[in-house]
């Protein structure tokens, strides 16, 4: 299931959670988590929401969102030891992967080229 995100509180109540998992299990992506959320809402489109994956009633690290007309799946790749930009769903092909090591700048071009 999913949940949509269409206010502030609930952007911030995700983002803890995400922040809370990530400082216990994946500490290599606790920092650019937040930048990443910025500029997520910096460059979604008008008029679509933000959704996040639930399950047992709570929200997990999955999130979509449209940039440009197009969908995005972002999800903590454990192997990897980053957070994953997806095409279209979470079994697209992958796009741009991010860690604490990925610059803001880096970041920013990401979300520029979209």
């Amino acid at each position: 299931m999913s949940q949509a995100v269409s206010d502030v509180d609930t952007l911030r109540r995700y983002i803890g959670g995400v922040l809370g998992r990530a400082n216990h299990h994946a500490r290599n992506v606790n920092e650019i988590a937040l930048a990443l959320v910025g500029a997520i809402i910096w460059r979604k489109d008008d008029a679509t929401e933000i959704k996040v994956m639930t399950r047992a009633g709570e929200m997990t690290n999955v999130l979509w969102v449209s940039i440009g007309g197009k969908r995005y799946a972002f999800s903590y790749n454990h192997d990897a030891g980053a957070i994953e930009m997806k095409e279209g769903t979470l079994k697209g092909s992958v796009l741009a992967s991010f860690s604490n090591a990925t610059s803001v700048t880096d970041l920013k071009a990401v979300f520029e080229r979209l």
